[in-house]
């Protein structure tokens, strides 16, 4: 099959590196090679969160795995044409291999079937890549070229996807860990500075579908945000970024009640008592525009329109950085 990214473009690495090395899996931005086989057909027909068991080949290493449709919105099937995937090793990856240490992964897929809304896929990734370059308190994530080969070995189809770092090794990067925190977390326990960056990236991609601090009853804390744990307070940490104006998929839509005609449309919805943490950050990402705004430009397979178009959005956050327009709503 026709790989999709150009094997030989190559994301630049992060200018933010944690104290602790990256899995194997997670230390290069270079996009992959992935053939996953399995029952890629009923995976896409019946949609109910059973594994099934798979296979997965890179770099000539095949890994058994299992395979199973996940996530909320884009697990139905009105929604995507193609659902998210838990990809699971069966069996401990060989010694030295890129899946060394990997168990359990997030795999994004592409949702449309639809060759251009790879387009959107490739700018979700980019919104991990911008916050990479805040902080190294956020999830890493990965480029495969996946060609996806159903059991009787026909081919599927090849799209793009991207696989995100899982939490653990997150918190073991930064020397801490997940605080499995309960489904509603009292803002005096959220790290000041850390709730401020979060509030001020998700205003940067104008993304409304998240909580830092609150999670749907029954689950842990939180929605589209995970906490961190052992460093005094919590330090939220953000994913999920579909539903942001940055990717502005066919489905996103502002959350009901919430005066604003579409995702493109930013409103600052950070706490209001962190309000002079957020003002402090925002004037430090000021002057490094020109690193945020030419992030697009290394992104693999990113055509220049969209490189053109998101570095655009992302100038028009600064704008209203220098403006002051960021700051004035905010939530108590």
């Amino acid at each position: 099959m026709k790989a999709w990214l150009g094997t030989a473009a190559l994301v630049a690495a992060s200018a933010v590196d944690a104290a602790n090395p990256a899995t194997p899996l997670f230390s290069s931005d270079a996009p992959i090679r992935v053939v996953l086989k399995g029952p890629i057909a009923q995976l896409v027909s019946n949609r109910a969160e059973t594994p099934r068991p798979a296979s997965m080949t890179v770099d000539g290493v095949t890994y058994p795995i299992t395979l199973s449709p996940r996530g909320i919105t884009r697990r139905t099937n009105d929604i995507c044409d193609f659902p998210p995937l838990r990809v699971q090793l069966t069996q401990k990856a060989p010694d030295g291999s890129l899946f060394d240490h990997q168990k359990r992964l997030k795999l994004v897929t592409h949702c449309k079937r639809d060759a251009g809304f790879q387009q959107k896929v490739l700018l979700e990734y980019s919104a991990y890549r911008l916050y990479n370059l805040m902080t190294p308190l956020s999830f890493r994530a990965r480029l495969a070229n996946i060609d996806y080969v159903d059991d009787s070995g026909k081919p599927y189809v090849s799209r793009v996807g991207f696989f995100i770092e899982d939490f653990d090794d997150v918190a073991k990067r930064n020397g801490l860990r997940d605080a499995k925190a309960p489904e509603l977390v009292p803002l005096a326990q959220i790290d000041p500075a850390a709730s401020a960056r979060f509030g001020v990236f998700e205003y940067m991609i104008s993304n409304y579908d998240w909580s830092m601090r609150a999670a749907p009853k029954g689950e842990n804390c939180c929605h589209n945000g995970r906490l961190l744990a052992g460093a005094g307070l919590y330090q939220p940490v953000p994913y999920d970024f579909d539903y942001s104006g940055l990717v502005d998929a066919s489905y996103a839509v502002p959350p009901e009640g919430f005066p604003i005609n579409n995702v493109r449309q930013r409103a600052y919805r950070g706490y209001c008592a962190h309000q002079a943490q957020a003002r402090a950050f925002a004037a430090q990402l000021s002057p490094r525009r020109a690193e945020f705004t030419g992030l697009f430009a290394t992104i693999p397979g990113l055509d220049a329109k969209n490189q053109a178009r998101a570095a655009s959005y992302i100038q028009a956050f600064f704008a209203d950085v220098d403006s002051g327009k960021i700051f004035k709503t905010c939530v108590n």
